[in-house]
């Protein structure tokens, strides 16, 4: 990532699953370079929020909402329509050595069984509550990126050296790249 935005490519929002946004390091950089995030977290993460004393788990803070703190929006359309979820949002005190801008931490409560999920969020400036969901809900175009390459042979390797993966994968997701452009490209056809 800092490899890409040293290089210029632009960028102004990151997300990733919770491996990431436990990582105190990539959060600074990323503000540093004023590159908003929504990064999921544990339910375990601790945050400072105002409404409590000293830091609590993410899970321990959403507790706490009242039932006017949610609102249902959808995360963008998925393969079965719309993806919608009751997201609250919740600012929060940054750490020590982070910088300025707009911290929170935003919830997703699923509509059918309400399991949550918690994204640390940061922005230079302040953004709608949508702008939040519409990053966190990019992070499904990735998954199914890789589900598709899965079932197309990116999960399959038979390989014992550094070169023959590398020649694998990219054959892999050429391939994954040119179906891509087929399908979109029937589906244009057939909506006109």
């Amino acid at each position: 990532l800092a490899r890409a935005l040293d290089a210029g490519v632009p960028a102004a929002w990151c997300t990733a699953d919770e491996f990431y946004g436990g990582d105190q390091h990539l959060r600074r950089d990323l503000q540093t370079r004023g590159v908003g995030y929504v990064l999921a977290v544990a339910k375990s993460h601790r945050v400072l929020a105002r409404a409590v004393d000293g830091p609590v788990r993410a899970d321990r803070l959403t507790a706490t909402l009242s039932a006017r703190a949610w609102n249902r929006i959808s995360a963008g359309a998925g393969s079965k329509g719309e993806r919608d979820y009751d997201w609250a949002w919740i600012t929060i005190t940054p750490p020590d050595g982070e910088t300025g801008g707009c911290h929170s931490l935003l919830v997703r409560r699923r509509i059918s069984d309400g399991e949550l999920a918690f994204y640390r969020c940061w922005s230079p400036r302040p953004v709608p509550l949508r702008v939040l969901v519409r990053v966190a809900g990019t992070r499904w175009n990735v998954e199914t990126c890789f589900q598709t390459g899965k079932r197309i042979g990116l999960d399959e390797p038979q390989v014992r050296r550094w070169d023959s993966w590398y020649r694998h994968t990219t054959l892999v997701m050429l391939a994954h790249a040119i179906l891509t452009v087929i399908a979109a490209r029937e589906r244009d056809r057939h909506t006109d």
